[in-house]
C-alpha cells in the first residue's frame, strides 16, 4: 500500500546572525526533526509546510496530501479570539497565526482529511473553530505546565483519558504525559470534545471531533516521547486514518 503524505505545519523565526557571514539573517520557516521522524516511524511520508497567508495557496498544498499535522510552538495572538493580551503572553508570530487558523478551519469544514495537533496545534483548531485559550495558566488559577526544567523525553504528570475516544484507543497503559505549555484550551469550540484533563487540575490535555473521523488535539509532545509505545501508537493511529 503506498505510504501516505503527511503535511507538517513549519513556524517562522529569525536566522541566527555571525560574524563569519556578510549578510543579514533573514525570516527562515523551522520545524524540529522529532516530528518528520515521527511520521516516518508510523510509516508516513512527511512533507513539511511552510507558513503561507494566501488561503488558496496554502489549500493548493494541502489538498494533495493525506493528513495534516499541526506541529507546536509560540503562542496564539489572543486578539484572534476576542481576548486582550496579558503580560505573560508569549511572542506571537501573526503570519504564522493566520496560515494556520485558516488552515484547520478549510481542512475541517471542507474536507474529509485527518488532523493531528500538537500543543500550539490542539490550541489553533480550537481557535480556528471558534473557542478561545487560557492566556497564562497560572493566571487562571491551575498549576505550572511549562515544565521545561525536565529533558523533553521525559513524562512529568498524568492525563485522565476518556474512554471509548479515538485517544483512548490509541493510547493504552498508564497514561503520563511530558509537559512544555503554559496555555491551553478554555472555552471549546462546539464541534469537539474534550477527551483528556490533567491530573489534579483539570486542564484540558486533549480533544477530538464529536465524529468518528480523525481530528485529534493533545497539548503535550508525543513527538518527543520516542521511548513510549502509547505515544509511538498514537502517530500510528493518525498514519493509518490517513491512508483510509
Amino acid at each position: 500500500m503506498k505510504k501516505p503524505l503527511i503535511g507538517i505545519s513549519s513556524s517562522m523565526g529569525l536566522g541566527i546572525w555571525s560574524m563569519t557571514q556578510d549578510f543579514q539573517p533573514q525570516d527562515q520557516h523551522r520545524l524540529g526533526d522529532k516530528y518528520v521522524q515521527a511520521i516516518i516511524r508510523a510509516g508516513g511520508i512527511p512533507v513539511i509546510l511552510p507558513a503561507c497567508e494566501d488561503a488558496s495557496v496554502m489549500e493548493a498544498m494541502v489538498d494533495g496530501l493525506d493528513g495534516i499535522l499541526l506541529s507546536g510552538g509560540g503562542d496564539v495572538d489572543p486578539n484572534v479570539y476576542g481576548q486582550r493580551a496579558t503580560g505573560h503572553l508569549g511572542t506571537v508570530s501573526p503570519r504564522r497565526d493566520v496560515a494556520e487558523i485558516a488552515l484547520a478551519k478549510y481542512l475541517i469544514e471542507k474536507t474529509d482529511k485527518p488532523m493531528l495537533g500538537i500543543c500550539r496545534g490542539v490550541q489553533v483548531m480550537n481557535v480556528a473553530m471558534g473557542g478561545s485559550l487560557h492566556i497564562d495558566l497560572p493566571d487562571a488559577g491551575k498549576l505550572c505546565h511549562s515544565l521545561t526544567m525536565y529533558p523533553r523525553h521525559m513524562t512529568t504528570h498524568e492525563v485522565e483519558v476518556t474512554e471509548g475516544t479515538i485517544l483512548a484507543q490509541a493510547m493504552q497503559g498508564a497514561h503520563r504525559v511530558n509537559s512544555f505549555h503554559h496555555q491551553a484550551v478554555d472555552r471549546l469550540a462546539d464541534c469537539f470534545t474534550v477527551t483528556a484533563k490533567s491530573v489534579p487540575d483539570g486542564v484540558i490535555e486533549a480533544i477530538e471531533s464529536l465524529g468518528d473521523r480523525f481530528l485529534v488535539g493533545v497539548q503535550w509532545h508525543p513527538e518527543e516521547l520516542t521511548a513510549n509505545e502509547e505515544a509511538a501508537n498514537l502517530f500510528r493511529a493518525f498514519v493509518e486514518a490517513a491512508k483510509k
